[in-house]
């Protein structure tokens, strides 16, 4: 078999046998198809698209290059849940803790984020001490004493995706559906879960902007999961504007924390309800969607989630304290406030515009090798739909330089702001693909 004829058989609309998507992936991995050749096929497949059998054949093929985590050790349908990412989405910190506090076993392995702010594991060593590398031993020990661990990628999983997310990003193939969809779900299904919920997002600070391209998005990768066997549901979730109110890494430690002690923004708080009550009915212990929403929001009532959250922390060494003193994280040496300058409501807060402002605050990466400054970030104290005065702030700016020097962030976030005579606050949910 020759590589430029299943390039071929792709360019010309022809659907790829599951010959020639191994015979690509193991030329992938061994390194034996140049990265021209590689890319010729990523653009193939971005003009032709591939169909539902050929994603699925993709997906487990990239998914049986590399590692696959046993995590039959654990008791328990095993759940997790995946974002496609936002401006402020930091759900997975306080989704994992509530969500363990039912029983339900939540076997988290996420990534580092490139652009708007940091990644859940940024996020998380903004706390002192919480090491993100763990051995796969300790992970499945943790996971069934305390019910959850976030942790990065262990072992080499889905080699055949590193190599060909690489090529998608420099190629301008990385909005391709069925790319997406078998660079997700080869990673998910390589992490072993019986289970998982994924939020796929629309809007403005989503990489998927309209709910149409969302719902396709979407339909694909729980098709992908269904197709080998996995329990798999998505919802289409808002991201016009950022969500909660905080931006940038410790502050959205603080927000994840608060939202375990009762007081998170109410954006924040239906989302994390929404994802974990589909969790707790994918996982069996519950059998309505109320049952499972009441069970969750006890959890917070009571405490018992906040304890999940602290007890992952000590285990894999955070400083538990930060619980109680959001001080040992990081902290901005500035807080800059943002007046309104004119009266009316908030009719629009363009989420990756102030995703990119909190990212040139150093809260976010333009390059993998950029060093994150924990520290900085943005505070809304305005959302669409709510009344503003002239001169009352419209954010909080967390920064460690001073005023004088960030004046093109603070111009480029009023530029993405719109005041109005009316205005009302855009749907959390959209859509659930069951």
């Amino acid at each position: 078999m020759r590589m430029i004829d299943v390039i071929d058989h792709k360019r010309n609309g022809g659907e790829l046998t599951d010959e020639e998507i191994q015979f690509f992936v193991d030329g992938v991995v061994n390194g034996t198809i140049p990265d021209y050749q590689i890319s010729a096929l990523l653009m193939a497949i971005y003009f032709q698209n591939m169909t539902k059998e050929e994603r699925a054949s993709l997906t487990i093929k990239m998914m049986e290059s590399g590692e696959h985590l046993d995590l039959s050790e654990i008791p328990g349908i095993k759940v997790d849940k995946h974002s496609t990412g936002g401006v402020g989405d930091k759900v997975s910190l306080p989704l994992a803790a509530v969500v363990a506090a039912v029983g339900i076993p939540v076997p988290m392995i996420s990534g580092r984020g490139l652009g708007h702010t940091g990644g859940t594991l940024d996020k998380l060593e903004a706390i002192p001490g919480y090491q993100i590398e763990i051995s796969e031993k300790d992970f499945i020990s943790q996971v069934k004493d305390e019910k959850l661990a976030i942790i990065g990628a262990t072992g080499d999983i889905a080699p055949a995706d590193k190599k060909i997310y690489s090529l998608r990003d420099v190629t301008d193939t990385v909005d391709s559906i069925a790319l997406i969809a078998s660079s997700i779900m080869s990673k998910k299904i390589a992490s072993g879960t019986d289970a998982l919920v994924i939020d796929v997002k629309t809007g403005s600070g989503a990489f998927m902007k309209t709910l149409e391209d969302s719902t396709e998005l979407a339909e694909a990768l729980v098709d992908i999961g269904k197709g080998v066997g996995m329990k798999c549901m998505a919802l289409i979730s808002d991201m016009n504007q950022p969500l909660g109110n905080k931006i940038g890494n410790a502050l959205e430690i603080e927000e994840s924390i608060d939202l375990l002690k009762g007081k998170g923004p109410k954006d924040l708080v239906d989302l994390v309800l929404t994802l974990g009550s589909y969790m707790v009915l994918l996982g069996e212990k519950a059998k309505t969607f109320d049952e499972a929403k009441q069970m969750l929001e006890k959890t917070i009532a009571d405490g018992s989630a906040l304890d999940r959250f602290k007890a992952m922390i000590k285990a894999q060494g955070g400083d538990e304290r930060v619980i109680e003193d959001y001080t040992i994280m990081p902290q901005a040496k500035y807080k800059i406030e943002l007046p309104a300058k004119e009266a009316g409501v908030v009719a629009k807060i363009t989420a990756d515009e102030i995703g990119i402002a909190s990212m040139l605050l150093g809260g976010g990466r333009q390059k993998a090798s950029d060093k994150l400054d924990y520290a900085v970030g943005i505070e809304l104290h305005k959302k669409i739909g709510d009344a503003v005065q002239a001169g009352e702030s419209l954010m909080t700016i967390y920064a460690n330089q001073p005023e004088a020097e960030i004046e093109s962030i603070k111009d480029l976030i009023y530029q993405n702001v719109e005041i109005a005579e009316t205005a009302t606050a855009p749907k959390m949910i959209y859509k659930i693909i069951d």
